[in-house]
C-alpha cells in the first residue's frame, strides 16, 4: 500500500519530502515517538529526532528502549529501497541495540548512505546477485553523547534472483511434504 501511494505522489513531490512526511503522517512510525527531521534529496542522509514524553516514558522516567528500537527500525530499510530503485528486494534480517544511559532528553540519529557504499552493494550484488549489508548508528544528544548504539541488517537482491530463491525454497518444501 505505501509503495503505492509513493510512486502516485512522486508524480507531484520529491521522493525526499514523500519520504520525510509519509513516516512522520503513518501511523506505524507516529507510534514510535520519533520523528524524521532532515532528508536530503538523493535519500543518503535522514536524520531523526525522538524527544521525552508521555507516550514514550517508562518506568524510571526515561525513554522506553523500545521506543528508541522503534524509532530507528524502519528507517534503513526504506531509505535503501528507494535509492536502488524497483529491480531490487530490501529486507530487514536483524538489529541489535546497546543502551549506555538512560535517556531523559531530545535525542537524534542520523542515517548515512555514502555513495561509495551503494556503489559497493551494487557491485557485491551484481557479482553473487544478494548481499548482506550491516550499518551502525547512535543515538544521541546534541552534545554527542551516546544513550544506545544500533546496529542492523539488511538483505538486498536483485528481484529476479529473490523470486527464483523463493520458488527454489517452495519447491524443495513441497519435496519434503
Amino acid at each position: 500500500m505505501y509503495r503505492i501511494i509513493t510512486n502516485f505522489l512522486k508524480r507531484f513531490f520529491k521522493t525526499s519530502t514523500i519520504y520525510k512526511y509519509g513516516f512522520n503522517w503513518s501511523p506505524m512510525y507516529k507510534r514510535s515517538t520519533a520523528k524524521l527531521i532532515q532528508v536530503s534529496d538523493n535519500l543518503q542522509y535522514v536524520k531523526i529526532r525522538l524527544k521525552p514524553s508521555w507516550k514514550n516514558r517508562n518506568y524510571a522516567g526515561s525513554i522506553f528502549g523500545g521506543s528508541m528500537l522503534s524509532a530507528t527500525d524502519p528507517i534503513y530499510m526504506i531509505q535503501l529501497i528507494q535509492i536502488l530503485g524497483d529491480d531490487f528486494v530490501v529486507w530487514d534480517k536483524a538489529a541489535s541495540i546497546k543502551y549506555k544511559r538512560p535517556a531523559k532528553e531530545t535525542i537524534y540519529a542520523e542515517f548515512i548512505f555514502l555513495d561509495e557504499e551503494i556503489e559497493a552493494i551494487k557491485s557485491e550484488i551484481k557479482l553473487k546477485n544478494e548481499v548482506n549489508i550491516t550499518k551502525k548508528l547512535t543515538l544521541k544528544n546534541t552534545d554527542n553523547i551516546v544513550f544506545a548504539e544500533i546496529e542492523k541488517t539488511m538483505y538486498a537482491a536483485t528481484k529476479s534472483h529473490y523470486k527464483q530463491k523463493l520458488k527454489q525454497r517452495k519447491q524443495q518444501q513441497n519435496t519434503a511434504q
